[in-house]
């Protein structure tokens, strides 16, 4: 009898040991492991590198038994994020990935992502986001609910040429009326040969310029819920009467990204557009003769905002798990050690209080404008009008072929026909 018991009892520890599968020690106890399979995409090999010292970091320290694994992927040009989809409807088993707002719309409309407005109600950290950063997240997703954590994002601001302003004997605009009148004190004719040789704004009027021409619309406190509204259209007149006065280089209506980073390096242009993803090359020809602002306030305010986030699958095992993960990418020690890694702009306030950004002149612009960045609106008719419509439509209006009036109505039906 005392050798069945015995037997009984080694059989009884070693289901037990079975049973235990992914436990680990923990002060003497025994804690499951939760497992959160993360999947991202790197930009190179640097940030690949910084992310899975990150997710070690994170495993190690967290003291929940939280283990990240994490999956790279690369981006392919968006395929990233079709792969997602594909794997989501078909059953897989990734539990959050890193994120595109733009695709958010699809996989809400499928009912694959996790709502994170419980969780985020009750984190001890959410204020450390601003509330418009949110606000965002809730307008990619087309409802009050958060189906996106925040985590880092590009901010357009402008950029200028503190000499060229001294030369025209102005300071750095705080108003819209202010940033207009700076345009038109900026385009100089330097050497006096009767010819502008210097233009207040590198205008872009070719593909991707529906971003900086944003600021102008909603200066009045217009928006793109109705690019038709009278508000709306005394901002793109502004922005007609920017080139029509010769304000802006000859080229503005075709001028791209390389075309407004050319005119600003080679002295062409004494303010532009864009984030921190030129600043060093400005640094390197300009040195200190280059600085940044936000985009000022009229009546209205708005500028760009480009993102990364991360989100939660509804079919996560583990979601409390899996959203400590993805808090700690955006307000803990891994907001930190990626926005300093990567030179991205923080959505953490505390960490953007650091030395590392409020030193730099450009992520101190960009931060400034956290508050009033947005999106156009994600609709299935946004690639085109980001692609064709808008190009071609504005460049017909700032050539005089077309009133601003219907110009901004043309944008109006082709957004949201």
């Amino acid at each position: 009898m005392k050798k069945v018991m015995t037997g009984m009892m080694a059989l009884m520890a070693a289901g037990a040991m079975l049973f235990a599968g992914g436990a680990k020690e923990k002060g003497g106890t025994k804690e499951k492991e939760k497992v959160v399979k993360f999947r991202y995409w790197a930009d190179n090999t640097q940030y690949s590198q910084l992310m899975q010292d990150i997710i070690k970091k994170f495993n190690a320290e967290n003291g929940k038994g939280i283990v990240v694994v994490g999956e790279e992927t690369p981006w392919d040009g968006g395929a990233f994020a079709e792969d997602l989809f594909n794997a989501a409807m078909g059953g897989g088993d990734i539990d959050c990935a890193t994120w595109k707002l733009t695709s958010t719309p699809l996989f809400v409309n499928n009912d694959l992502l996790a709502d994170l407005t419980p969780y985020i109600n009750n984190w001890s950290k959410k204020d450390d986001i601003d509330a418009n950063i949110y606000n965002v997240m809730k307008q990619a997703g087309g409802s009050d609910k958060i189906y996106v954590m925040p985590w880092n994002i590009q901010v357009l601001y402008m950029y200028y040429r503190p000499s060229y302003f001294a030369k025209a004997g102005i300071s750095v605009p705080k108003t819209y009326e202010e940033f207009l009148e700076a345009v038109k004190k900026c385009t100089m004719d330097t050497d006096g040969d009767g010819k502008t040789d210097v233009y207040g704004f590198g205008m872009r009027g070719g593909k991707g310029g529906q971003e900086p021409w944003g600021s102008f619309i909603h200066a009045y406190g217009g928006s793109f819920a109705k690019l038709d509204s009278p508000e709306a259209i005394k901002g793109m007149k502004d922005f007609i009467d920017i080139y029509k006065k010769g304000y802006a280089p000859p080229t503005a209506p075709s001028d791209g990204f390389a075309e407004i980073i050319a005119n600003f390096k080679s002295g062409l242009t004494a303010m532009t557009v864009h984030h921190t993803g030129s600043a060093a090359g400005m640094v390197e020809i300009f040195g200190d003769d280059v600085s940044a602002f936000p985009f000022p306030a009229g009546k209205g305010r708005w500028t760009s905002m480009g993102d990364t986030e991360t989100a939660i699958f509804k079919s996560c095992k583990n979601p409390d798990a899996a959203f400590e993960w993805i808090a700690y990418l955006a307000a803990g020690e891994g907001q930190k050690l990626w926005c300093e890694g990567t030179g991205n702009i923080p959505v953490s306030k505390t960490v953007g209080k650091g030395a590392y950004f409020q030193n730099n002149r450009f992520m101190k612009a960009s931060l400034d404008g956290q508050g009033f960045a947005g999106i156009l609106p994600i609709r299935d008719t946004t690639t085109e009008f980001n692609s064709t419509l808008w190009p071609n439509t504005v460049a017909q209006a700032l050539l005089g072929k077309i009133s601003a009036e219907d110009c901004m109505k043309t944008l109006q039906n082709g957004l949201y026909r």
